[in-house]
C-alpha cells in the first residue's frame, strides 16, 4: 500500500478536495506548512501555482495548492519529495522543542507507534498551525487535533518505512 492509499483510506473518504479526506489533507499540509516555513521564515506565503509548476487535478500537487501551498510547495523546493521530507524533517524538530521528540522519532522508527493525545499535539503545534490547517481542511479545532492526533503517526510512519526520513528522490520515487 502507498502512501496516497494510505490517506485516501482515511476515515472521512474522498470527501476532500483532490480526492483525499479532509484529515489527509490536514497532515500533508502540515508537512508541507513546516517544510515551507522553515525553509523560507523571511518570505511571505504565496498562494496559487507558479509558472512552470502546473499541478495535475486530483495529484498531491493539487492538493497542496488547493491548501495555499502549491505554488511555493511546487518551486525551488525540489518536487513534492523535497517538501515532504523537509517538512518530516521540520515536523521532528518542533516535538523535540516541545519535550515530544521521543514520540515523533517513535513514528519514524520501526517501532510500533506511541499514540499522541489532541492535548499534548495542542501543545506541539502552535495556534498560526492549528489555525491554518483549520481553515483550509474545514475541520474545528477539536476535529482537527482529534484526527491529527489519530492519524499523524500513520502518515509519518508511511512516509519513513525504513526508519529513517528519506531523501527527496526517495519521496518522489515513492
Amino acid at each position: 500500500m502507498g502512501l496516497f492509499d494510505a490517506l485516501t483510506g482515511m476515515p472521512g473518504g474522498a470527501r476532500g478536495r483532490g480526492g483525499l479526506s479532509p484529515m489527509a489533507m490536514a497532515a500533508l499540509g502540515l508537512l508541507a506548512y513546516k517544510a515551507i516555513k522553515s525553509s523560507r521564515p523571511q518570505q511571505p506565503q504565496q498562494q496559487g501555482p507558479q509558472q512552470g509548476a502546473p499541478a495535475q487535478e486530483g495529484g498531491l500537487g493539487h492538493v497542496l495548492q488547493s491548501l495555499g501551498l502549491g505554488g511555493a510547495a511546487t518551486g525551488a523546493r525540489g518536487g513534492l519529495g523535497g517538501i515532504l521530507s523537509d517538512g518530516l524533517g521540520s515536523l521532528v524538530k518542533q516535538f523535540e522543542q516541545a519535550g515530544k521528540g521521543d514520540v515523533a522519532r517513535n513514528w519514524v522508527s520501526a517501532e510500533p507507534n506511541k499514540p499522541i493525545p489532541p492535548a499534548d499535539l495542542a501543545q506541539v503545534l502552535t495556534p498560526g498551525q492549528i489555525e491554518f490547517l483549520t481553515q483550509k481542511s474545514g475541520l474545528s479545532r477539536d476535529e482537527l487535533l482529534a484526527g491529527l492526533s489519530q492519524h499523524l503517526p500513520q502518515v509519518v510512519d508511511k512516509l519513513t518505512p525504513e526508519g529513517r526520513i528519506p531523501s527527496p528522490q526517495e519521496l518522489d520515487r515513492a
